[in-house]
């Protein structure tokens, strides 16, 4: 090996890294420090310590080997080295292109993009799920030529410059070998085919731009931010190409009463002193129309009554519901007149607590106090 490191820490990975984790940080690594983009002094050897780390992660059995017995176990090579580590460059290309299949599109039609759609939906509507119509824009299938872009009686012909392959590949010498870079074909724009007489509706794109009318299911306990994904109801690619996805954003109006948590639901109820003291039943609004509860005699500030399943439904658990919560408030008057003052005096009186002339007295502040 090329230094004593642990090889996990030279590829950046923590001990636990799945294969896909491990490939990644390879290709990051071997990116910042190819010889041919890192200048630096060190770089050649830094690289090849990268390199010999992957050779020995990405085995399986030579990593539990590894992992048990350290170095001493791989052997007085330590790992694959440098000359038939990356199996024909395999890797490095993978790393620098995005995989060994990008070498192989021939042609491939490039994909539609993806659309957003941003749909309001009620309080009630997120809770209960809906079936909602939206209607918007796109660009679609030409119907004139049917998305090939040429010209009805005529057909695309192969790329002279690419072959077909919708690419082209240049060959350079570097100091550690062969290196091939691959670029989309500037003359057919990686379709691998020249449109000679473009369509004249869509001149040759193969796509329109039309409204779309769709119904979208809203799934019952949906909230604010989430997303509906719609495969291929996107935009379609140039000359055949593939469809993009539509997502439909998913936004909620507030509920004037209720506040939702998740798959709870939450509503604070102000009873007065009195209501509290002695007990009372309160109308609770709820997403299935309103419910009396009970608030029983000497219930304190800040008290939880709940209701049972009267909350949101699980997206992903059918059938099951949150539960509703009521805080009670108890409310202190601010304002009283004289017969409201004169009960509240002789109730003090009742509990021997002195109270002030101006009617502000210690039980009013003691209860404020209390619910503070």
């Amino acid at each position: 090996m090329a230094t004593d490191r642990d090889l996990y820490t030279v590829l950046g990975v923590e001990r636990g890294a799945s294969d896909a984790e491990i490939k990644r940080a390879f290709r990051r690594q071997a990116q910042q420090w190819h010889p041919d983009v890192n200048q630096e002094p060190g770089a050649p050897e830094r690289f090849k310590e990268i390199n010999e780390a992957y050779q020995v992660l990405s085995d399986p059995q030579r990593r539990q080997t590894y992992d048990m017995f350290g170095r001493a176990g791989l052997g007085q090579d330590g790992g694959a080295g440098f000359e038939g580590g990356f199996g024909g460059f395999g890797d490095i290309f993978d790393a620098f292109f995005g995989g060994a299949a990008a070498g192989a599109r021939r042609g491939r039609p490039q994909a539609g993009s993806d659309l957003r759609y941003d749909l309001r939906i009620s309080f009630e509507e997120a809770i209960r799920g809906a079936e909602k119509e939206i209607d918007f824009t796109v660009l679609t299938r030409c119907e004139t030529c049917d998305g090939s872009g040429a010209k009805p009686g005529t057909s695309s012909s192969t790329c002279p410059q690419c072959r077909g392959r919708g690419e082209v590949r240049s060959v350079r010498q570097t100091m550690l070998g062969q290196m091939v870079n691959v670029s989309t074909c500037p003359q057919c724009r990686g379709d691998g085919r020249i449109v000679e007489a473009p369509c004249e509706t869509c001149r040759g794109d193969g796509r329109t731009e039309r409204r779309r009318t769709l119904r979208v299911t809203v799934p019952a306990g949906i909230d604010e931010g989430h997303q509906i994904r719609l495969s291929n109801e996107g935009e379609v690619g140039p000359r055949g190409g593939p469809a993009g996805s539509l997502y439909v954003v998913i936004h909620v109006a507030p509920h004037p009463e209720l506040r939702r948590e998740g798959s709870e639901l939450i509503f604070e109820a102000d009873v007065s002193i009195a209501q509290a003291a002695l007990g009372t039943r309160l109308t609770v609004p709820t997403v299935d129309g309103d419910e009396e509860v009970e608030v029983k005699p000497g219930t304190q500030p800040g008290t939880e009554i709940r209701l049972r399943g009267k909350g949101v439904p699980h997206l992903r658990r059918s059938g099951s519901r949150g539960d509703l919560h009521v805080f009670v408030n108890v409310a202190v008057p601010t304002k009283l007149n004289r017969r409201q003052r004169e009960l509240l005096e002789q109730l003090a009186a009742e509990w021997d607590e002195p109270v002030s002339a101006n009617g502000g007295g210690s039980l009013l502040d003691r209860v404020k106090d209390v619910l503070g």
